[in-house]
């Protein structure tokens, strides 16, 4: 049996002459959350997308909990929940109506009122037409519909979308009791703080390539450092030239500087030009993940 909730190897997908993804070897173990970040256009949403057996890849190999994407997709879906990015109802049903008719469809052994305990935690009145819901109010009915199959494996495309605060903490708690019930959680996000605070590992795509794949706090280990560092007489402009040093601002007798590497040699320098004293900023994930990026990085495709 594979240990492996979801496998890519050398995944790639063209849209016309146009890049989807390329060479992607993904894998997600089983009962982790997994957390797949990229800016818009990076690739994210067309892995879901072959995953799901939606489109189709132009090479490589996509597998779900051993069962592969294409060939045993049926099979696969059974043991899935999905949150799609973008939704689409029968808005003329109630919501209610709705939960029940897709409950009979998956008849997967759940006991019939799981879903109207999801939909009373997320605060959601089931007794209205979807056609009524805001935004905020459709979202939850797709998070109730990926989740009310107790499946084996969700995938969620930016689950908290259109949330109020408290809303987007009930979906981030709910996230942490699937995996503790044994389900695996693949979602993209845009929202870094939450990635931060539930995910086991993540994996940063840009340009359609999977450029890292590391453990959260490893991450978080290797994110660049923030220095603020004050002398008794100002250092030349060119004194912290060091490869993987870079200088914010100058303040008065303060310089700030960001630091991916040569850390060593910044503070020999600093002390060489009698530094009077050392303050270190913390660094977010999102400046991390920018630092992968750089500005203004993107691609074609979701």
């Amino acid at each position: 049996m594979t240990e492996y909730a979801i496998e890519t190897q050398g995944l790639t997908v063209y849209y016309g002459r146009h890049r989807g993804i390329i060479d992607v070897d993904l894998r997600v173990g089983k009962g982790e959350i997994f957390g797949f970040l990229g800016p818009n256009g990076a690739g994210k949403t067309t892995t879901e997308r072959v995953l799901l057996d939606i489109i189709r890849p132009t090479a490589g190999s996509a597998s779900m909990l051993g069962l592969d994407c294409q060939k045993e997709g049926v099979q696969a879906r059974a043991k899935v929940g999905y949150l799609p990015g973008e939704l689409s109802f029968y808005d003329n049903m109630k919501a209610s109506q709705f939960f029940q008719m897709y409950h009979s469809l998956q008849g997967d052994g759940t006991e019939a009122t799981y879903w109207q305990s999801l939909a009373d935690r997320l605060d959601l009145d089931t007794s209205r037409k979807i056609r009524e819901y805001s935004r905020g109010n459709k979202q939850k009915v797709g998070i109730v519909l990926a989740f009310m199959n107790k499946p084996a494996l969700l995938i969620l495309d930016e689950p908290t979308s259109g949330l109020d605060p408290l809303v987007q903490q009930t979906v981030m708690d709910m996230i942490r009791e699937a995996r503790n019930d044994g389900t695996t959680v693949f979602f993209s996000s845009h929202n870094l703080p939450e990635v931060q605070a539930v995910c086991d590992r993540v994996g940063i795509i840009r340009e359609g390539s999977l450029v890292a794949t590391e453990r959260i706090e490893d991450l978080m280990k290797q994110q660049l450092k923030r220095l603020r560092l004050s002398f008794s007489s100002m250092p030349p402009a060119a004194a912290f030239g060091q490869e993987g040093v870079t200088e914010i601002e100058r303040d008065g007798q303060t310089v700030l500087l960001e630091v991916r590497d040569n850390l060593n040699a910044v503070l020999e320098t600093a002390v060489s030009y009698h530094i009077t004293n050392i303050e270190t900023e913390s660094v977010s994930l999102e400046e991390v993940f920018l630092a992968y990026y750089g500005k203004g990085n993107g691609g074609n495709h979701a």
